[in-house]
């Protein structure tokens, strides 16, 4: 279906695919936003998870990403809260410890957030106040959603995959029989057209109009 965007949303339209994700994973996007956006990252792990699991599984630097934000939060509590760093350390020990050898990066971000814990905040180099600056938040959020995006694009994408080849094994395994058919078939999709039709709204439709995203 590559390069073919808008007929891939119709194919979907017509399959009862839905194009669009529905409300309530919207609403769970959303609140995935919240909670970044207002320092709750445990919050929107939980969330996460329970809108897909697999995300986290499956996207390593995203997970240490967001643990790494947690921990910046934890820091950010515990200076504000009168200098008890024990939480901010026991969940670095737990959480991002055993991840961070696994890969440079995350051993870099790691020792980098853990340097909050030795300056005042109000003397801290631009390298490590950038870390408590709002943005950090927004890149985040903005990484969460996209990969929640693009999770959801392949299911469908492999949805209309599988009802294409299943409409050709149909169509295959007739023919193979002997039996005559029709150069179209139609297999109850909505809005079954004539192959000239198709062909010349498939045409314009992979014109230069933008995919559904959202």
């Amino acid at each position: 279906m590559e390069g073919y965007p808008n007929a891939a949303a119709k194919f979907s339209k017509e399959a009862n695919l839905q194009p669009h994700q529905d409300g309530a994973s919207i609403r769970s996007r959303q609140e995935i936003q919240n909670f970044i956006h207002s320092g709750n990252i445990q919050a929107a792990i939980e969330t996460l998870n329970e809108l897909d699991p697999q995300i986290l599984d499956d996207d390593k630097a995203l997970h240490f990403s967001l643990l790494r934000l947690q921990l910046v939060e934890l820091i950010r509590s515990c200076n504000a809260a009168g200098g008890d760093i024990s939480p901010a350390l026991k969940f670095a020990t737990e959480q991002l410890g055993p991840r961070a050898p696994t890969n440079p990066r995350f051993l870099e971000d790691l020792e980098r957030t853990m340097a909050l814990l030795l300056f005042p905040q109000e003397n801290l180099e631009p390298q490590l106040a950038a870390l408590l600056n709002p943005s950090l938040r927004r890149d985040a959020a903005d990484s969460v959603n996209r990969a929640i995006l693009e999770r959801q694009s392949a299911r469908r994408e492999a949805a209309i995959r599988h009802l294409v080849k299943m409409r050709a094994w149909a169509e295959n395994t007739v023919r193979d029989k002997g039996s005559s058919l029709p150069d179209r078939i139609d297999i109850g999709l909505r809005g079954e057209e004539s192959d000239g039709q198709s062909r010349r709204q498939l045409n314009v439709e992979n014109g230069h109009e933008p995919m559904v995203t959202s």
